[in-house]
């Protein structure tokens, strides 16, 4: 919804978060997310209020590091893998607790549901990103310090 916004273009488009807001209210959602040509809006409560977002293409993710010379299996984006670990909102990705603190896991770390993978940093607030199921790192996609997007794969647990 960045694109070349009138006042009365930015009017309704505040008009269209505030409906949204009020369906969450009505409905005890948590969230919503539309997606209409290039644009695509979440609207959260519990995490940054609302967020706005254009589509923009994806930065060429680093290569992957596995823990076996066995192949991985062949997935054309890494979000569609079946032991991906998404990013649930924009922000920053940060791997340890603190500057110079010890990474939370690492490639071959075995780990528990629940347990802290990272922090995804949005809006000065520090969102602790927990692993969905038990399993084994497999591959760190996110690298430290560096944007992620909503739904981008941020590791992958085998």
């Amino acid at each position: 919804m960045a694109q070349k916004n009138s006042g009365n273009s930015m009017q309704k488009e505040l008009e269209w978060i505030r409906a949204l807001a009020d369906v969450l209210t009505e409905t005890g959602l948590t969230e919503i997310e539309i997606e209409k040509d290039e644009i695509s809006l979440r609207v959260a409560r519990g995490v940054p209020a609302a967020q706005i977002m254009t589509a923009t293409p994806a930065a060429a993710a680093a290569p992957a590091v596995s823990i076996t010379d066995a192949p991985a299996p062949v997935v054309a984006n890494a979000a569609d893998h079946p032991g991906a670990v998404k990013s649930p909102m924009v922000g920053t990705a940060y791997m340890s607790p603190g500057p110079g603190a010890d990474t939370f896991v690492k490639v071959g770390d075995t780990i528990k549901e629940g347990q802290t993978l990272m922090i995804v940093e949005a809006m000065k607030t520090m969102n602790e990103i927990k692993a969905p199921r038990s399993g084994t790192i497999s591959e760190i996609l996110a690298k430290d310090a560096e944007p992620v997007e909503y739904g981008e794969a941020l590791m992958i647990l085998a």
